[in-house]
């Protein structure tokens, strides 16, 4: 029988983005004493300098840089974007210890991996978050809808003692979280509706507002959702319309004044996660001989917003 570890005290969250800031302020709230962030250059001392505020709450959450050495942190959260994520595995490297435990709240479906390659995937459990309205400027964050994190094994036919760790740790904070029998399964899932309503709300410049009152909104982002489906099934994934159909009671209860991560990107001028996104669904397309038109005109479009930028 697996011997039951000790609680969760020493977290680390890589990443001062609306999620990371977001579970941040919930663990702070937890224990103060058990939290920090991991950071470099100009992120570490804007943070240092200035906090973040969430909801209207500043929080003075310690940063470490990632020449700082400290005991190991039993959990480490990675809330970057994806092309921040090697300097991340990069930067977390002495919070990483033999007992650590690794979760990234990424879009795409291939982060865990990338971070498995460096670290193990005996140190990593499958995370996504869906649901979650979160957005930033500047060091403020404002949500309302938290979502629920995913997470666990590949399978989980019963809980580790590791993921009992990490519900316990959830479950104190008030962080909302599922355990599915199928992990690889509910990224695909959270893979499809990122591809369809993020891609699309950059493209339109639209909030959620208009995707649940816009029949030609919805069109657009449930075709790029469609190609998913199929490659999915060609990988070996069960997705189908019932998933699309899955999501509408998620979007209705968005905050209809709420923007995904890529139009908030867009309306800050920032790079946009769009090689994740359309690009996977392209490059995935010539693998399995599947056409993609829709994510291909999605990527095209994006890809000329930002050379406008």
């Amino acid at each position: 029988m697996e011997a039951m570890k000790p609680d969760i005290k020493k977290i680390s969250i890589v990443g001062a983005g609306a999620m990371g800031a977001v579970y941040a302020g919930m663990l702070y709230d937890m224990d103060s004493r058990c939290i920090s962030f991991v950071a470099r250059g100009d992120r570490m001392e804007r943070l240092r300098r200035e906090g973040l505020i969430v909801n209207g709450k500043l929080y003075n959450i310690p940063v470490l840089g990632p020449e700082d050495h400290t005991a190991p942190a039993d959990l480490i959260i990675v809330a970057v974007k994806n092309q921040h994520l090697d300097e991340a595995i990069r930067d977390m490297r002495n919070c990483v210890g033999p007992e650590t435990v690794i979760i990234s709240v990424m879009n795409g479906i291939d982060s865990e991996e990338r971070i498995g390659a460096v670290y193990g995937m005996d140190k990593v459990l499958y995370c996504v978050s869906l649901g979650i309205d979160a957005m930033r400027e500047a060091n403020r964050v404002i949500y309302t809808t938290q979502g629920t994190l995913f997470f666990g094994e590949a399978t989980n036919p019963s809980p580790t003692q590791r993921i009992k760790r990490i519900q316990e740790l959830f479950g104190r904070a008030g962080i909302v979280y599922e355990t599915p029998p199928d992990m690889k399964r509910v990224l695909w899932r959270k893979f499809m509706i990122n591809v369809g309503i993020n891609q699309a709300s950059a493209v339109l410049r639209a909030t959620y507002s208009v995707f649940q009152t816009s029949k030609e909104a919805q069109k657009l982002m449930e075709s790029a959702m469609r190609e998913v489906i199929l490659l999915a099934q060609k990988a070996g994934v069960h997705l189908s319309e019932e998933d699309i159909r899955g999501f509408e009671p998620i979007l209705a209860w968005l905050n209809p004044q709420g923007k995904t991560s890529m139009l908030q990107d867009v309306e800050a001028g920032r790079k946009t996660e769009v090689e994740m996104f359309a690009g996977r669904v392209i490059a995935l397309g010539r693998q399995y001989k599947v056409p993609a038109p829709v994510n291909q005109m999605l990527f095209d479009q994006i890809k000329e917003i930002e050379s406008k930028k």
